[in-house]
């Protein structure tokens, strides 16, 4: 584990004053090491943009402390500020590219605002375009290029400095699976290469899966638990992360049990057992015993299961029980019974 790069305490961020406050984040205490790729997941409202908008100070706290690379920042001149913030790079979901500049020219901006020469600028441009895989598309203006390539500039403009940390606010969410598989691919690539730290603000647990390795969640502006993703998945204590990890109740699954009424219905919960343990093949080869698959939410993550299915048992109360049996008998399952 590295050292803290990203520590946050008692932060707490108020949107106007009297009658008409909202507190967008309330009492947060965040840490980030140096090498992580640090997930912040939520749903919507639920503060996620805020708090990655005060990590730089692009949204000033109301009460707290940010502190940087050991430095506690929220304190400091605005000159040293922006010498700080060289160290932050940022993408956003809209990518934010200057549509009247080339690819290129828009990955030197931050270099010539730095006052870099244009020929060293304009090299380590091409040299960055080509990490993201658009070395042919240098001189394409952003109206030329598709949403993923679009990112992959705005990627190279934000590691154009040397950053350490990158912050990443929904950085994917405007793109189609393919292209944010390839884009969180890339960022993966770029922590192990670069050794930047990476920040990634998303909704989407798949994205989480992917590419973090600790992870974050907040409702309603508090963080309700964090610490690395197989353990957060494995034990989710809050409730939001048990929807998030595991959501259930959905109307075709309700359907399918309405369906089978009369017959058992159950929820395995899969808490990190071997994702290659083929549980209800095992079920009918060693039992003999058949069962109904309603619905299944599951991921494998470095091997191991996470997630829960739900499955109609048989008619027939002994081989129903014998099923039962043998499934709470696995290593890394729990049951829970569906009511009708």
């Amino acid at each position: 584990m590295g050292q803290p790069i990203i520590e946050i305490k008692g932060l707490t961020k108020t949107f106007g004053s009297g009658e008409d406050s909202v507190t967008a984040l309330r009492d947060i205490d965040l840490q980030i090491n140096e090498g992580d790729i640090f997930g912040i997941i939520g749903l919507s409202g639920a503060g996620k943009s805020t708090l990655v908008r005060c990590m730089n100070l692009l949204e000033r706290p109301s009460a707290g402390q940010v502190i940087f690379d050991g430095r506690e920042i929220t304190s400091i001149k605005e000159k040293e500020l922006r010498s700080v913030r060289k160290s932050i790079g940022m993408i956003f979901q809209r990518f934010n590219l200057l549509m009247q500049r080339t690819a290129a020219e828009n990955v030197t901006f931050p270099l010539e605002l730095e006052g870099a020469p244009k020929k060293k600028a304009r090299e380590r441009a091409l040299e960055l375009l080509k990490i993201v895989g658009l070395e042919d598309r240098a001189d394409a203006y952003p109206a030329q290029l598709s949403g993923g390539q679009m990112q992959r500039v705005a990627i190279a403009r934000a590691v154009a400095s040397n950053p350490k940390v990158l912050l990443c606010d929904e950085a994917t969410s405007a793109l189609d699976p393919n292209t944010t598989r390839a884009i969180l691919d890339l960022l993966k690539d770029i922590n192990k290469t670069m050794g930047v730290t990476v920040v990634i603000i998303t909704h989407e647990m798949k994205v989480i899966e992917q590419i973090c390795n600790r992870v974050a969640v907040i409702d309603q502006s508090r963080i309700v638990e964090q610490g690395e993703v197989s353990q957060v998945f494995t034990h989710p204590k809050a409730a939001i992360t048990r929807q998030l990890i595991m959501p259930h109740g959905t109307e075709p699954e309700m359907l399918k049990v309405q369906e089978l009424r009369g017959n058992e219905v159950i929820r395995i919960v899969f808490n990190g057992g071997s994702a290659y343990e083929p549980l209800i093949a095992s079920l009918a080869i060693d039992c003999g015993v058949k069962v109904n698959i309603l619905g299944a939410d599951t991921r494998n993550i470095d091997g191991k299961a996470y997630g829960s299915m739900l499955i109609g048992l048989p008619s027939d109360p002994k081989e129903a029980a014998r099923a039962l049996e043998y499934i709470k008998s696995q290593d890394g399952v729990t049951v829970e019974e569906v009511d009708d």
